[in-house]
C-alpha cells in the first residue's frame, strides 16, 4: 500500500531519495582514484520504512523548526553598549548585557548586538525570554571574556545522586538558555542545597498535569487519538508522557523489545529508573476532532500499560538564540574528574526551537549543552582551547536536537592527571539527536549510560582518545535504532564508534577499519542483538554521505497528512 502525500506517493519519494544518493555518489566519483560510490542495503531499507526501520531512526526533522536552514533573524532591538557595556576588556559589562537581553525580552523579542571586541563578564549571561537573540559581530571578532566561574557565581552543587561530585561538571553554562522562573527556580534549588531535577516539569517533577490519556498507537505514527482535544490547540507545545510498568516493559521497548532486554536486570539500576517517566516535548500541528497530528512522528509506541498522556510543562524557552561570538573563560588547570568549577560554555535548558550559531568556548570545563532541551540546533560551534572534560554533553531527556559543522579542537596544554575527556555526549533517555559533519581533533563518541537511543552520528572525522563515561547504576550504554554512518576514524580505535557488537538494533555503516584498545565494553545484552555492519573500512565509498541530509531531502513531503 502505498503513502499518498497530496500526489505524491511514496514509491515517488523512494525513487527520488535513491535518485539523489546516485547523484551524489556519481559526482564524488569523478577523478582518477576515486572510490566507486555504494548504496548500502540498509539505506534502501530504510526508504521503504522510514518511520518504523528496526536499526536506523528518522532523524529528518531533528533541530530547530523541523531542521530549518535558516534560523530566525529577530529585529534588532538594542545595541549592548546602549545600555553601559564596554568592549575595553577592563569593565564588567554582564549587568547591561543582562539588562539589554531582560529588556527585549519585556519588549516581547528582538535582537540584542554585541559589536567587535572584548567584553568582559563577570556574572552568568541569560537569555530567558523567547524570541530573543544576542548577536556578536562574529565568532572572531566579538569576545566576552568570563572571569569567574559558575561555583563562585552560584555556589557549589552537589548530586542528587550522592557523592561528592560538581553538578557543575554536567550542567549550567556561562551563557545560559533556560526560561527565567525555571534558570530562578533551579539556581534557588542548588543554593538551598535540595539538588534538583533540572527537566521540563521542575525541581521535583511535580509541575505538570494531564491534558489528555492517548489511545494506542505505534512508533512511527504522526497522528494520535486523544480521549479530550478541548485543552489542545495547533501551534501548541505539549509533553507526551510514558511511565514505565514493574516488568520493565518501556525500557526493553527502548531497547527493541526480544529476549536480550527481557532478560536484563532493571531493577537495581536506580540511576536509570530515576529518569523515568519519558517526556517527548512537540508541538501540535493539527488538531482534528480527536484526532491530533505532531510535528514529528512517535518516537516509540504507546501502549496501555505506560498509560501514554499528554501533559503540561514548564513554560518552554522558544525562538531564541546566540550567535557571533567567542566566550573564553581564563587558562586555569582543568580540574579531577568529576570536580569542575564550572568554566562552562553555553547551555540550552527547557528550550524548544532555539539555537546556536557561529560560536567558539576556549579554556572551558565543558563546551555546549543540552539539558531537558529538544529541537534545537547547534551550527558551526567550536571547543578550543587547553582541554575540556565534556565538549559537547546531551542528557536529561533532550531530543530531536541537531549538531552540525562542529569542531573540537586538539587541546592546547597537556592534560592533568586524574582527569577526563569524553566527546560529544548523549545520556538519560536522550533520543532521536544528531551530529553532523563534524571534526573532532580529540574525544570519542561518548555514552554515560543512561539508555540514550535512536540517535545518528554521521559525516565525522575523529581522532578517538577519549573514554566514555558513566555508572554501572545508569544501566545500558545504548538503546535501540542508534547509527553511525560515514565516520572516518584517523587513529584506528574502535572505541564506541564500531557499535554493531555493542548496541542493540543497531546500524553501523561506512567506518574506518578499527581495532580495541584501552578501554574495552561488553554488551549490555545476551544474545542476538540485531545488528548491521556495512561498508565497513570504506567510509569514501558510503552514498549517502551525509544521512541527516539525505533524509531530510528525501522526505521533505512527508509530515504529518501522511497516514
Amino acid at each position: 500500500m502505498s503513502m499518498t502525500v497530496g500526489t505524491v506517493t511514496r514509491r515517488t519519494l523512494l525513487g527520488s531519495a535513491v535518485a539523489v544518493v546516485a547523484g551524489a555518489g556519481s559526482a564524488a566519483a569523478v577523478g582518477p582514484g576515486a572510490a566507486r560510490a555504494e548504496v548500502p542495503v540498509l539505506w534502501r531499507e530504510f526508504n521503504r520504512t522510514p518511520f518504523t526501520h528496526p536499526q536506523i531512526p528518522y532523524i529528518g526533522r531533528a533541530g530547530c523548526r523541523g531542521g530549518a536552514t535558516r534560523l530566525s533573524r529577530p529585529r534588532v532591538f538594542a545595541d549592548v553598549r546602549d545600555f553601559g557595556a564596554v568592549a575595553d576588556g577592563r569593565t564588567d559589562s554582564a549587568p547591561a548585557i543582562n539588562r539589554a537581553l531582560a529588556a527585549a525580552g519585556r519588549a516581547g523579542g528582538g535582537t540584542v548586538t554585541l559589536p567587535p571586541g572584548t567584553f568582559r563578564i563577570d556574572d552568568v549571561i541569560r537569555v530567558g525570554h523567547s524570541n530573543v537573540v544576542l548577536r556578536g559581530a562574529g565568532s572572531g571578532r566579538t569576545t566576552l571574556y568570563a572571569t569567574r566561574n559558575l561555583t563562585e557565581l552560584i555556589g557549589a552543587y552537589g548530586s542528587r545522586y550522592g557523592g561528592d561530585k560538581s553538578g557543575w561538571s554536567w550542567a549550567g553554562g556561562l551563557i545560559w538558555l533556560a526560561p527565567e522562573a525555571r534558570w530562578t527556580s533551579l539556581v534557588a534549588a542548588i543554593r538551598a542545597k535540595a539538588w534538583p531535577f533540572e527537566g521540563w516539569t521542575g525541581n521535583r517533577r511535580d509541575q505538570w498535569r494531564t491534558l489528555t490519556p492517548l489511545a494506542p498507537a505505534r512508533q512511527g505514527s504522526w497522528t494520535v487519538r486523544v480521549a479530550d482535544a478541548s485543552s489542545l490547540r495547533t501551534g501548541a507545545l505539549v509533553l507526551l508522557r510514558l511511565t514505565d510498568d514493574a516488568d520493565h516493559t518501556l525500557l526493553q521497548h527502548m531497547c527493541g523489545d526480544g529476549p536480550g532486554p527481557a532478560a536484563y536486570v532493571w531493577d537495581d539500576k536506580t540511576k536509570l529508573t530515576s529518569y523515568v517517566p519519558y517526556e517527548w516535548p512537540v508541538r501540535i500541528t493539527g488538531v482534528r476532532g480527536r484526532n491530533v497530528t505532531l510535528e514529528r512522528p512517535l518516537p516509540l509506541d504507546l501502549r496501555p500499560e505506560w498509560d501514554p498522556r499528554l501533559t503540561t510543562h514548564v513554560p518552554e524557552l522558544t525562538g531564541a538564540g546566540v550567535e557571533g561570538l567567542t566566550l573564553e573563560a581564563p587558562e586555569t588547570p582543568q580540574q579531577p574528574h568529576l570536580l569542575d568549577k564550572g568554566h562552562n560554555g553555553v547551555v540550552l535548558q527547557c528550550a524548544y526551537d532555539c539555537w546556536v550559531d557561529d560560536v567558539t568556548v576556549r579554556h572551558v570545563d565543558n563546551g555546549f549543552g543540552l539539558v531537558a532541551a529538544s529541537a534545537c540546533t547547534l551550527r558551526r560551534t567550536r571547543v578550543a582551547g587547553r582541554g575540556s572534560h565534556h565538549p559537547y554533553f546531551c542528557r536529561e531527556g533532550s531530543h530531536d536536537n541537531l549538531v552540525e559543522d562542529f569542531t573540537v579542537e586538539e587541546r592546547t596544554s597537556p592534560a592533568p592527571p586524574n582527569t577526563q575527556l569524553h566527546g560529544i555526549n548523549v545520556e538519560g533517555l536522550s533520543s532521536y539527536n544528531v551530529w553532523s559533519r563534524g571534526t573532532m581533533r580529540m574525544g570519542t563518541f561518548d555514552s554515560h549510560r543512561g539508555l540514550p537511543f535512536a540517535n545518528v552520528r554521521t559525516d565525522i572525522t575523529v581522532n578517538n582518545t577519549g573514554r566514555h563515561g558513566g555508572d554501572a547504576g545508569a544501566g545500558p550504554l545504548f538503546g535501540a535504532r542508534f547509527t553511525h554512518w560515514n565516520i572516518r576514524v584517523t587513529n584506528g580505535r574502535a572505541g564506541l564508534v564500531r557499535i554493531d557488537g555493542l548496541a542493540p538494533y543497531s546500524a553501523t555503516v561506512g567506518i574506518d577499519e578499527v581495532r580495541e584498545f584501552d578501554q574495552i565494553d561488553v554488551p549490555d545484552f545476551t544474545g542476538d542483538l540485531h545488528t548491521r555492519l556495512e561498508l565497513y573500512g570504506r567510509p569514501d565509498a558510503v552514498r549517502p554521505r551525509n544521512l541527516y541530509d539525505a533524509q531530510r531531502h528525501a522526505f521533505t513531503y512527508l509530515d504529518g497528512r501522511a497516514s
